[in-house]
């Protein structure tokens, strides 16, 4: 299971690099079903390109932790209504 954060109406995925299979998938098909507390959601995937809201999530994903301030991609999905 991935953790997952919720920011702003959207749900963030985050990680090192963009290599992991989920991630990749994602990019090459953006319409997403995800699973987040409980819930299923239909949603678009995209990569974050602002700098400060990748450091947000990463912030928000693990707080207080050391790690919260390691360099990071995430994945932003806009969900649909």
């Amino acid at each position: 299971m991935l953790r997952a954060v919720k920011y702003n109406d959207k749900i963030y995925f985050s990680r090192h690099k963009p290599d992991g299979d989920w991630f990749q998938n994602a990019i090459k098909n953006p319409d997403v079903i995800i699973e987040y507390k409980n819930s299923t959601y239909k949603g678009k995937a995209k990569v974050v390109e602002d700098e400060n809201l990748e450091r947000k999530i990463s912030q928000l994903k693990y707080p207080g932790e050391k790690r919260a301030e390691e360099k990071r991609v995430a994945l932003e999905i806009t969900l649909y209504e």
